[in-house]
């Protein structure tokens, strides 16, 4: 049997994405369907062809003889996180357990010591009807095999579209956001609230439940969000956006879904409420908003689906009430290079 030879590939050869991709795609359905949330083959190959700002994305093919027969990816943090490569370590099932992952995860690591990179993140699946350890899982058990652990657990949920407008209004009933006015949009932020936006989605990774996670803030540089949103209008999404505003016009709180024109399905990203103005609901109150303008204005878009650290039971229960179903677990897993 040829031996594994890991190689970069060119993110302008159409050909040798296509492969990167497949294999990436079929590793990541494995077990799980359609609810396996993947980028679209043309949103990595904009990814991987984008002119690095604030983040850089080299991938990586395992290949015997002339067939892929894996694929990985190591994205590196330019701005912020300098510290951190995230790694990405997919083989599809049909060539598992012949030592081809731990080929691209042992070149992937070189690669990221070579960036200075010292905390190495990845992420893996299971469906949320498997055990909620992850027991028998084969990426866990990866990982875990390779000295990584698991800083902290997420549950995927997915909402079924639309949510009936009587829902909504009851809910928004609770959040009246009194002396706070609402702005929501789609598309780039409004050049008004960039600042103000980019700063607090900047400190969204720290705000939030971060676990274990070796992590730190985003930059706030409006020019380094503007770049991100440049890479969101080349894959072809659509940002719906929506903000609660001080009475002297500050960003109190910020929610955000995007919308991927290639599966059509669309993503809660960030939602985050400044320190100052919390106790409000305004994280409802905004998310419900920008629900309601998603409903009106993409009709098509058939499920929402979002993330949400296992530890915040406040916003599980209102993602329950809203109609959201456990669709799968994620566990976001670190290794510091170095440790045992």
């Amino acid at each position: 049997m040829p031996p594994i030879r890991i190689l970069a590939i060119d993110p302008f050869d159409d050909t040798a994405v296509d492969a990167w991709w497949d294999a990436y795609a079929t590793a990541k359905r494995a077990g799980m369907g359609e609810d396996a949330l993947i980028w679209s083959r043309e949103e990595r190959r904009a990814e991987l062809q984008q002119t690095p700002t604030t983040s850089e994305t080299r991938a990586f093919v395992a290949v015997e003889g002339e067939t892929v027969v894996g694929s990985g990816s190591l994205t590196l943090p330019l701005k912020d996180n300098r510290h951190v490569g995230a790694l990405g370590v997919n083989v599809p099932p049909e060539h598992r357990r012949r030592g081809i992952g731990s080929a691209l995860l042992a070149h992937l690591t070189s690669e990221a010591v070579a960036a200075g990179r010292t905390t190495l993140r990845a992420e893996t699946s299971w469906p949320a009807s498997a055990p909620a350890d992850g027991s028998g899982e084969a990426g866990l058990e990866f990982g875990l095999r390779h000295g990584f652990a698991v800083a902290i657990g997420d549950l995927q949920s997915r909402l079924t579209l639309p949510v009936a407008d009587a829902v909504i209004d009851e809910m928004l009933a609770e959040a009246p956001a009194e002396g706070y006015g609402i702005r929501s949009w789609t598309g780039p932020v409004p050049e008004d609230l960039v600042a103000e936006w980019a700063a607090l989605d900047a400190v969204l990774d720290t705000e939030a439940p971060t676990g274990d996670l070796d992590v730190e803030a985003s930059s706030a540089d409006v020019s380094d969000y503007r770049a991100d949103e440049r890479l969101i209008d080349a894959q072809g999404r659509t940002c719906f956006g929506a903000v609660a505003v001080t009475a002297d016009g500050h960003v109190a709180a910020y929610t955000q879904i995007v919308v991927s024109r290639d599966d059509g399905n669309a993503y809660q990203w960030g939602t985050l409420v400044r320190r100052e103005d919390r106790g409000r609901r305004l994280g409802l109150r905004v998310k419900l908003e920008n629900l309601r303008m998603l409903q009106r204005l993409s009709p098509e878009t058939p499920r929402v689906y979002t993330f949400n650290a296992e530890s915040n039971a406040h916003m599980l229960a209102v993602n329950v009430r809203l109609g959201f179903v456990a669709t799968a677990r994620m566990a976001e897993m670190q290794k510091r290079l170095g440790a045992a």
